[in-house]
Parts: structure tokens; C-alpha cells; sequence
């Protein structure tokens, strides 16, 4: 480890095609290399170089907490998107169970909306570039060098929306030399995954690469009384990108992305039992009777199920080298579309039915120029950057007349002798020889919303090398967030039972029957009181942010392999508005971290290790919350203010030639500073629900076999503890409920590879498992339809798989 690092200002006149990326980045080592080969010795690790800090450093000069996941472990765990990797990066959890709905928490800090309104406390960021929302981020992998998870604020050096962290995807750049690859799994469920690449050079200063991968399997789970698959997966997706060089000091990097998805929605498993039909389920539900999902056969009806994506995305990224150092220019653009309808209520009972459907069209640009250089002891980062969103939104809950007659009776407000509404008036037409009937017809309520987002900003990050030991560091960012938000809840949408009405109506029926027509008109969905008021009328509201976040930080080298650090940082999130409640607004978020650590080489025995201790105050955390207290459920804004301290660990050590070892581990202490829920619950003090523990190691071991190649076996195992239980929590489901479920239950996933590489390389055979022991876990409980027609869905993880994977080198 080296003690003062000067990035390499100059150095696109000497290198085309090393970009961002140098070096080999990796959380385990590197295999070690073939015999006679130039490779670690008995007393040298392999440098691993990050751009955390937007230069290039070696991991151990680095004075933040991070986690760096490489090709190598992304083959191990056969991860496809980011989704895959969470279990084996302690303190991050990624919800991806939905491609369009993700979410994302980090150092216990997520942001618990699904709407527009709000923005993700998590950054992801794609060579260099924010990734945007929710439906835009969970993209597969194609062509990934290797993944930098930064954790804590890191508002100086990324910018939009990393009060929690970042998540850093870098890819690799067109290189100088003629290359392909292809790679083909096989697994069980029908899986078939097949990815290719082709490095293409043109001339001696430009060259195309070509990535593109395609994504099918039937499903883990099926429908017990139809046999149709529930759980399918079916995307493919493709990659463009295009380098070249302008004389000696101007280099161009253009990538262009695509991706479709077009795949069921995820299946939601009933577990309240169902009495005969036409039977309904007494209320309140008896909680402690629920079914374990896992041991119950699934059964749906969902109508229109599906979760679809198409994505489009562009970048530009133009590097000039100055006598003073570098500027870069980053221009980028994203586009997309999404529908995702899923089942709530876990059944195929039509009078049980409730679905919801979540459609998304976004658009953004980014822009941004950096410069940076090295001007005596000083290493210098600055610039200013503009992103510019335009979004729109629908929600939409869908119903059937025969489930809404359910909700009617459940609620007691149809005065008919049976207490149903539309069933009992159907029995009356019928039993008179009227041959209509208001059961069977669709029902649908849906708000829409619009946003436009421009945020602004002008950052600097300066370190300053004061001897050759201590490094102090200052960086300071401004931020302008300025959005403009509307909300629309259109009126009830149930057209051939409108239709219905009408027939009735021009009969006299309603005469007949001493009921208005208007009793039959109403809703069930969206029924606060601005939203009532407000049907068929758009409302608008526009607000703006502004922020100073800054971050100080001090570095000593004790020796060459011993390093401590502390720094302190802001973080910050702009505010937003709940997209389901007119008239909402959430109030910026603000972070303030202090972290302190220690980074440490022992090159004879071939190990590393790094420690880091935090705290942190986050203030005004956004979310919405399905309130409870009323008759029937609504999502409301809800905040909070959080305290955590924690520890973050990780090691890595080669004791042989062919072994290596690594660990990573979390603790975190995260409470309720102060909070009480919109239900009356102070829960101040009491625990988030974020776990205590979360750990993943790894083991690698290779076989050299000479000319018969090498065979590598690794096994990694990952471990999330259980979750802390509060009183807030048990109100809304997520937690302890009923024995049956073991909801919060901790968490542990063990994969397994057995790989085969020719001696030449280019070929390759490998097994692999992923969940071998095979762990399933609840991750949600679907209760909107809870109170007002008794059911609740659970959806649970994947189960073991094996597969076999086939690779080709050129």
C-alpha cells in the first residue's frame, strides 16, 4: 500500500482505453495465475484500484467504508442484476423481487414509497452517471467490470440522492484488441441464460464493443389448480458502446443500453384460510391462524397480470487532457416504460379479487462537467452537473362488482335484507324474469400523477497531501432541487356496469326497487377526504430545495500498510409529495455522519483487513404508510427522525498459492430518535427493524492440472439476522404477527461453483447452486384487502437451484 497517491492527470495521452476502470477489483482475490506466470508472491496482494473518491486510488488509501464486488464473485453467485448481490454485501438489502418496483436500503436507510414523488436514499450510478428511479435502476448486468458499494453519505462526490450511500456500476470500456465471449447457463425451471460480447477495434485509436444477453425460465412456483407457471422471467437486453481517440489528448466514450422485459408479475400466495365457497372469511382476521406460504398451494385468478419494461438509455462521456489537468464532459439520457399489475389477495375467489397495477413513463438528462488535477500537495476534483426529469404515473386498484358487494357487506353499508348491494338487487331482476345482472363486471379507481424535476449543482472535493503521511480532505456541494407535482383521482371507472345502470334506469328499475341510482356509483379505493373532494380535478403544487452538504476528512499513514481515518459528512435527499394523498409534502431529508477507521496490510502473511466505526442522525426520513386506522386502508406520509451507530469489517487473506479467504461483516444499532406512528404509537427509542448482524464470506480453492486446465471451487455463504421487532412494526404486519410465518426470521444463503477452465482459456464448464440449502423467506405480506374482505397474500424468495454453465473465450 502505497502512502501518498497522485492521480494520473495526464494520463489519457498515454492510455485509450483504461478509463474509469484499472486495475483488477475484486472482494475476494484474484485467482491465482498459472504457473510461470507474473503473479502475487508470498508477500504481495493483488492492488485493488477503485474510483470512489472520481480518482483513481487504491482501495486501501480510501478513506471510506466500502464494499468492491467483481466479475469473479458476480460468476460465483450467478448474479443477473443487482438484486443478486445483496446477501453478499453486508448492510445493503435490495427489495427486487418486482424488476420495476425495487427498493433499496443501506446502512438501515431506505426510502419506504413506491411513488414518483419521492426519490430513492440509495444513489445508483452507472459509469458515473445517476441512474434515476425505482423502474429505471434494477437493470440486468451486461458487461460489468465490478460494483463499488460506498457506504454512508456520500452527497460531496455522487450528488443526487445518497444520504444512505452509493451503489457504483462500472463497465468495461471497448479495449484495443479483438475479442469475443459467449456464456450459456441451463438451470432448473427451464432456466436458459445466455450472454455475449465482441470487442472490435478499428484502427489504431477506435474500437466498437458489442454486448447483448437474453433471459427465460418458467417459473419456481405454479398455480395448484390450473398448472400454470406463476414466477416466470423473460428479458433480453443488449449494449452498444463505441471509443475512439482526437490527437493525443482527447478520448470519447459513447454507450447506448437497451432492455425489454415482458413477464408475469410476481404471485401472491393466500395464507388466511378460505372457508366453502361461496363462503366469506369472518372479520377481523384471527392473525395467529395464518398459513406459512411456503406450505400452502398457490391459487390466482389476477386478470391482466403483468410486469414489463422497455429501456432506453444513452451516454457520452468526452475526456481532454490540459496542461492543469482533465476536464470531462458526461452527457446522458434515459428513457422508459413500465407496467406492473399484480394479485393482492391470493386467491382464484372472484368475490374475493382485488389486484393492483403500477404504470410508469420516465424520461430524464444529465449533464455534467468535472474537472480535475493535481497542483502541488493538492489533488483536486470540481465541477457542476444538471439533471432534468420528466415522469408521469398511474395507480390503479382493480375490482370486480362481486368483490366490491364483499367489501359492501363487510362494511355493512347496503341496506338489503342479505347485506349485499349488487348480488341482492340481481337476485330480485332475476327472480322477476329481468335478465341483467350487476355481478361480473370490472371495476377500476387509479390516480395519476405528473413530475418534473431540475436540480442543479456545483461540487469540489480538494486533498490536500500535508506531509507525507497525513492527507486532509474537503469537499463541499451545492444542491437545488426544484419539482413540480400533480395529482389526479379520476372518478370510478366500471364502464359495462355503467351500461347495466343505464338499462336499469330506462326500465324504472330503481323506482321499483325505492333505491337511487347514486347508491350504486361509489368508491372503494381512494376515499380520503381531499381525494373524494377532489374527483375529475387536477391539483398542482411546486416547491424547491436548496443544500450545502459538505464533508471533512483527515488520513494518517502510520506506516505504509497502516492507515486511520475520520471524517465527518452530509448527506442530503430533496423533498417530495406522497403521489396517493392531494395536497401531500415531505420536507428534505438530512444526514450527518461521523465514521472513523483503520485500514491495515500485512503483506508477509498475505492479509488485509479494514474497520471502520459510524454514527449518525438522520432527520425527517420519508415514507408512506398504509394507514390502518380507518375503515378502509390509504397510503399517508409518514416521517420520522433515525440514530444508528454501528461497525463495518472486512478481510482478505491468500494463506496459499491456491486458497483464498475473505469476510465482510455489518453491525448496526439503528433506533427511532423520535417518531410516533399516524396511528398514535410513540415508538421513539424502539428499533427500525433493521438487524443487528449481517455477514458473507467467501473460499476459494484452485487445482492447476497443467495442461488439462484449472478447476476452481468456491463456496460463499451470507447471513442477515433476525429483525428487531418494535411496536410500529407489529402494526403493520412486518413483523412477529403469527408463529406460522416467522416474519423477520434471519436470513442465510449458501452458494456453491465448481468451475473448469481450459489451460488456453477460452474455454470453460462449470456447475454451480445457488440457495443450496434451500431457504425461502416471506419478503412481504400483501394486506390492503385485510380489513375489508378479510384476505392477505405473502411472497416469498426463490428456492435452491442448479444449473450448469458453458463459457467460450476468443
Amino acid at each position: 500500500m502505497t502512502v501518498r497517491k497522485h492521480p494520473l492527470s495526464l494520463r489519457v495521452r498515454q492510455v485509450l482505453f483504461g478509463g474509469l476502470a484499472a486495475g483488477v477489483a475484486s472482494i475476494a482475490f484474484a485467482a491465482p495465475q498459472e504457473d510461470g506466470a507474473d503473479g502475487p508472491d508470498a508477500t504481495t496482494l493483488d492492488a485493488i484500484t477503485v474510483t470512489a473518491q472520481s480518482r483513481e486510488q487504491e482501495l486501501q488509501d480510501v478513506p471510506i467504508a466500502l464494499q468492491v464486488v467483481n466479475e469473479q464473485l458476480l460468476d460465483d453467485i450467478a448474479a443477473e442484476d443487482l438484486g443478486d448481490i445483496d446477501s453478499f454485501v453486508p448492510g445493503l438489502v435490495i427489495d427486487s423481487q418486482q424488476p420495476t418496483q425495487p427498493s433499496f436500503q443501506l446502512r438501515g436507510i431506505s426510502t419506504d414509497d413506491f411513488g414518483i414523488g419521492t426519490d430513492p436514499a440509495v444513489g445508483v450510478y452507472v459509469d458515473g452517471v445517476y441512474a434515476g428511479r425505482g423502474g429505471g435502476v434494477l437493470l440486468p448486468f451486461t458487461d460489468v467490470e465490478r460494483i463499488e458499494v460506498l457506504k454512508g453519505p456520500q452527497g460531496t462526490l455522487f450528488g443526487r440522492n445518497t444520504a444512505a450511500g452509493a451503489i457504483s456500476i462500472i463497465t468495461h470500456r471497448p479495449g484495443p484488441e479483438l475479442q469475443a465471449r459467449a456464456k450459456l447457463r441451463l438451470a432448473e425451471d427451464g432456466k436458459q441464460y445466455l450472454e455475449g460480447m465482441a470487442n472490435i477495434p478499428v484502427g489504431e485509436v477506435s474500437a466498437f464493443r458489442f454486448n447483448g444477453l437474453f433471459n427465460h425460465a418458467d417459473g419456481w412456483l405454479q398455480d395448484a389448480a390450473t398448472g400454470e407457471d406463476l414466477s416466470p422471467e423473460n428479458n433480453w437486453a443488449t449494449r452498444a458502446a463505441f471509443s475512439t481517440r482526437f490527437g493525443d489528448n482527447t478520448t470519447a466514450w459513447i454507450t447506448w443500453d437497451h432492455e425489454s422485459l415482458d413477464q408475469l408479475g410476481q404471485a401472491t400466495i393466500g395464507i388466511v384460510p378460505l372457508p366453502p365457497a361461496p363462503g366469506l372469511i369472518p372479520l377481523p382476521i384471527d392473525e395467529t391462524a395464518y398459513l406459512d406460504p411456503r406450505r400452502v398451494p398457490a391459487m390466482t385468478d389476477a386478470d391482466g397480470n403483468e410486469e414489463s419494461r422497455r429501456f432506453d438509455g444513452a451516454t457520452l462521456i468526452v475526456d481532454h487532457a490540459f496542461e492543469w489537468g482533465n476536464l470531462t464532459s458526461t452527457t446522458a439520457w434515459h428513457d422508459y416504460d413500465s407496467v406492473n399489475r399484480v394479485e393482492e389477495d391470493g386467491t382464484n375467489r372472484r368475490y374475493l379479487y382485488v389486484d393492483s397495477t403500477n404504470t410508469e413513463s420516465n424520461s430524464n438528462l444529465y449533464q455534467e462537467f468535472r474537472f480535475s488535477g493535481t497542483t502541488g500537495a493538492l489533488d483536486w476534483v470540481a465541477g457542476a452537473s444538471y439533471f432534468k426529469e420528466s415522469a408521469d404515473q398511474t395507480s390503479e386498484v382493480n375490482a370486480y362488482t362481486d368483490s366490491v358487494d364483499t367489501i359492501v357487506r363487510n362494511l355493512g353499508m347496503a341496506p338489503t335484507p342479505d347485506g349485499t348491494l349488487y348480488g341482492f338487487v340481481t337476485q330480485v331482476m332475476q327472480a322477476n324474469g329481468i335478465p341483467l345482472s350487476l355481478l361480473g363486471h370490472q371495476w377500476n379507481e387509479k390516480f395519476v400523477n405528473d413530475l418534473d424535476t431540475k436540480a442543479y449543482a456545483l461540487y469540489g472535493d480538494v486533498i490536500w497531501h500535508v506531509n507525507d503521511r497525513l492527507n486532509l480532505t474537503v469537499g463541499l456541494r451545492y444542491t437545488r432541487d426544484e419539482k413540480t407535482f400533480s395529482w389526479f383521482n379520476d372518478q370510478r371507472d366500471a364502464p359495462t356496469l355503467d351500461a347495466t345502470l343505464d338499462q336499469m334506469e330506462a326500465l324504472g328499475i330503481f323506482t321499483l326497487l325505492g333505491l337511487p341510482r347514486d347508491a350504486f356509483v361509489f368508491d372503494i379505493a381512494f376515499i380520503d377526504p381531499p381525494a373524494l373532494m377532489n374527483k375529475g380535478i387536477t391539483n398542482r403544487a411546486s416547491q424547491s430545495w436548496d443544500d450545502l452538504s459538505p464533508r471533512f476528512v483527515v488520513d494518517y499513514h502510520f506506516s505504509d500498510d497502516l492507515m486511520g481515518f475520520a471524517s465527518l459528512a452530509k448527506g442530503y435527499k430533496a423533498g417530495g409529495y406522497n403521489a396517493l394523498q392531494i395536497g401531500s409534502e415531505f420536507d428534505n431529508e438530512d444526514v450527518w455522519n461521523f465514521e472513523a477507521g483503520i485500514k491495515h496490510a500485512l503483506p508477509e502473511h498475505r492479509l488485509q483487513y479494514n474497520l471502520s466505526a459510524y454514527y449518525y442522525v438522520y432527520d425527517n426520513r420519508q415514507a408512506v404508510r398504509l394507514d390502518s386506522t380507518t375503515t378502509i386502508p390509504r397510503f399517508v406520509v409518514d416521517t420520522s427522525d433515525l440514530e444508528a451507530w454501528g461497525l463495518d469489517f472486512d478481510a482478505r487473506w491468500q494463506p496459499t498459492d491456491a486458497l483464498t479467504l475473505d469476510l465482510n461483516a455489518a453491525f448496526i444499532d439503528s433506533t427511532y430518535k423520535d417518531y410516533v406512528t399516524p396511528e398514535g404509537i410513540d415508538v421513539s427509542g424502539q428499533a427500525t427493524g433493521t438487524p443487528h448482524w449481517s455477514v458473507a464470506g467467501g473460499a476459494s480453492y484452485v487445482w492447476r492440472m497443467d495442461d488439462a486446465g484449472d478447476l476452481r471451487l468456491s463456496l460463499r455463504h451470507a447471513y442477515r439476522g433476525k429483525t428487531r421487532c418494535s411496536d410500529e412494526s407489529q402494526s403493520q404486519g412486518t413483523c412477529g404477527v403469527s408463529s406460522a410465518l416467522r416474519l423477520g426470521e434471519a436470513q442465510e444463503r449458501t452458494d456453491v461453483r465448481l468451475g473448469w477452465t481450459s489451460a488456453s482459456g477460452r474455454f470453460g464448464l462449470a456447475v454451480y447452486g445457488t440457495n443450496v440449502f434451500d431457504n425461502q423467506y416471506i419478503n412481504a405480506l400483501g394486506t390492503y384487502g385485510k380489513t375489508v374482505l378479510g384476505t392477505v397474500g405473502a411472497r416469498v424468495s426463490q428456492p435452491r437451484s442448479w444449473g450448469v454453465e458453458f463459457s467460450a473465450n476468443y
